[in-house]
């Protein structure tokens, strides 16, 4: 079964940051949304995997706990 890759896993993070910003200049907020759900649609496609998927989604929904200080 394969699973979610946490690890790092960019050849080029800076490249692929600045082109997803480059992305996003200059557009409504509607749009910024608009070109976000179709990449992670597009990037679900490409993994493909139902179970991949679904602990992606059950990991991106867990909100970070805002009601205790950071350390």
């Amino acid at each position: 079964m394969p699973a979610l890759e946490l690890a790092p896993n960019f050849s080029d993070p800076d490249r692929f940051y600045a082109g997803l910003t480059d992305l996003h200049r200059d557009v409504s907020e509607s749009d910024s949304e608009r070109i976000n759900a179709r990449l992670i649609l597009l990037l679900a496609n490409h993994i493909g995997d139902g179970e991949v998927l679904a602990e992606a989604l059950a990991i991106a929904g867990r909100l970070p706990d805002t009601s205790s200080p950071s350390c």
